[in-house]
């Protein structure tokens, strides 16, 4: 049966017992993906068990330490992945990697831990995993079509990853004619910002410091018509709440996607509050979350999990039916 434990600063993880795989989030139990690696294992011909690690949101360094140094010497932990924390977890356990992919070292964030040959390596896997995501239900020439932006709320490691995938991936005559991003705190904004001066992508980005939800209404109405606006805080999963108040209006014939696909949810809400008045399409964060954790399962048990096709379709059928 899965299980979860709250790490702490003053000890290391237990050891484990038997082969297992880690979930490194808030509120792991609260996770699909308790019910769902089971059935994966199973079907993928695995036999690891899966374990949660609940840390604090912007946690003590030393929690971090603990955790990713108890994964590290114990032979039967074989990797984990990480939500929530990734650029804290890796500014805090830079030095107990062995290896970063060249995402990882940019963007300062890991997705994905795993070993091979008895090296330990951080991946980050969000810009490409976020990028499969909006590729499932985005039309291929609908920057160029619509003229849209995109508003993306929240300055860490998803919404790193998200406008990188833009940046690499939007060729000149089909990008946003714009990316907005705004944030709570001045610090991750410009951290950003470097990482994206170092893609240089020639992409229009502004960097908006939104202390409040106010401001991020003011921001929105400034949006063009068909723009996508994305909830890549932790705000309606690991806490309540939204980056809006309740009188913000979203832009006509929009996009409102979630990254989050579980909690109070309460951005989504209020886009399905105007939905039908706006023309709104309206998108959570499941795909994201398949093509996250399979994208990590590839890497840990170092096994072939395609991207699409028959064998991606079944994985998301076993998830959709235990969700």
């Amino acid at each position: 049966m899965a299980t979860a434990i709250q790490a702490t600063a003053s000890a290391k993880l237990p050891k484990a017992t038997v082969p297992t795989f880690y979930f490194i989030g808030v509120t792991t139990g609260q996770s699909s993906i308790m019910r769902v690696f089971p059935a994966w294992a199973k079907h993928l011909g695995i036999s690891p068990v899966i374990v949660g690690i609940d840390c604090e949101w912007h946690d003590d360094p030393e929690v971090y330490r603990n955790v990713v140094a108890s994964l590290k010497s114990d032979p039967l932990s074989l990797g984990a992945l990480v939500t929530t924390h990734k650029i804290d977890l890796l500014a805090a356990c830079r030095d107990l990697f062995d290896e970063l992919d060249p995402h990882a070292a940019l963007m300062g964030e890991v997705s994905s831990i795993s070993k091979r040959d008895g090296r330990l390596w951080g991946h980050a896997k969000d810009p490409i995993t976020s990028g499969l995501s909006l590729e499932a239900f985005l039309p291929d020439d609908y920057w160029r079509e619509t003229g849209a932006e995109v508003f993306c709320i929240g300055a860490g490691g998803s919404s790193v990853a998200f406008t990188s995938y833009l940046m690499e991936n939007c060729p000149p005559g089909n990008r946003p004619a714009r990316i907005v991003v705004s944030n709570r705190s001045l610090p991750r904004l410009q951290e950003m910002e470097e990482i994206h001066r170092a893609i240089n992508p020639g992409l229009t980005v502004e960097y908006r410091h939104c202390p409040k939800a106010g401001d991020n209404d003011a921001l929105m109405a400034t949006l063009k018509p068909a723009s996508l606006v994305i909830n890549a805080t932790g705000l309606g999963k690991d806490a309540p709440g939204s980056p809006f108040t309740d009188t913000a209006v979203f832009p006509e014939n929009g996009i409102a996607w979630d990254f989050n696909y579980r909690g109070d949810l309460l951005f989504l809400d209020q886009a399905r509050a105007q939905q039908q008045a706006r023309h709104l399409q309206i998108e959570d964060g499941w795909v994201y979350f398949i093509h996250g954790w399979t994208r990590v399962l590839a890497e840990v048990f170092h096994i072939d999990v395609p991207t699409s096709g028959p064998e991606f379709d079944t994985l998301s059928r076993i998830a959709t039916e235990i969700r």
